[in-house]
């Protein structure tokens, strides 16, 4: 029997892909089948990269514009996703932010933002597109996760927080959804070069640091996650729920 990765007919929306991560996403996606609706904080033209790609694959891009740090623009995009789609097959949460200080000066500013948008937007989100997946009897979700999903992390105690949530939550949700025929499942990336981690790569001995850790010797690249997407995102995953999978070159085996 061959493995089924292909995401043909299917409609995936992937939120925060207009760069780094979310951006390879959607194109991964997009090159195994899936047409794309794309959610960020402005809306995407249809002459940016993502949406040039996702046509170079041959498929559809749709652009939608949400600040997930509020909650009615969160909700306004929602009704206009329910108006101009009849069904979405898969959705990736991917938005996020970080936000640094050391945690005796982390202000309520950074921590409320930081949880609106990593974990209130996701729960959202996932509650209102997944109850027509699991009323349907299927549909694929997927949450990026983070490698402070396990680890505190440093001067990031509203990152670590929302991540270390965001597991618990989506095997919250597989636990209920699995027999309704709707996958949940996770992406742990590693120390991937997005901007991000811009701060990491320019801090010399951070950067040293956390190359010494790496078995794989180097900084991952969006490109690297794409796989563990398409593959949680397709028929070949249809027995996997509540797991995430790390994408790490090895970090958390060390």
């Amino acid at each position: 029997m061959m493995i089924d990765f292909g995401l043909q007919g299917k409609t995936a929306l992937v939120t925060g892909c207009s760069r780094g991560i979310g951006k390879a996403i959607a194109i991964a996606l997009a090159q195994a089948g899936a047409d794309i609706i794309g959610v960020n904080s402005s809306m995407l033209q249809p002459d940016s990269e993502v949406a040039k790609a996702v046509a170079a694959a041959g498929r559809k891009f749709s652009a939608y514009a949400a600040d997930f740090s509020k909650r009615e623009q969160l909700y306004t995009m929602l009704d206009e996703l329910h108006a101009n789609h009849s069904h979405i097959d898969i959705l990736i949460n991917n938005a996020g932010h970080i936000l640094r200080a050391p945690a005796a000066e982390h202000p309520d500013e950074y921590w409320d933002q930081i949880i609106d948008i990593n974990l209130n937007a996701q729960f959202i989100l996932t509650r209102e597109i997944g109850k027509h997946m699991v009323a349907r009897k299927s549909g694929k979700i997927v949450f990026t996760c983070s490698l402070l999903s396990f680890q505190g992390g440093i001067n990031v105690p509203g990152y670590a927080a929302s991540k270390g949530a965001v597991s618990s939550l989506l095997k919250a949700f597989a636990n209920e959804w699995a027999t309704h025929g709707v996958n949940v499942n996770g992406v742990a990336p590693g120390y991937i070069a997005t901007d991000n981690t811009a701060a990491l790569r320019e801090d010399l001995k951070r950067n040293e640091s956390i190359l010494s850790r790496i078995p794989a010797s180097r900084w991952g690249t969006p490109e690297d996650m794409a796989g563990a997407y398409v593959f949680l995102c397709s028929p070949a995953a249809d027995y996997v729920s509540g797991t995430i999978i790390t994408v790490d070159g090895g970090w958390m085996g060390r």
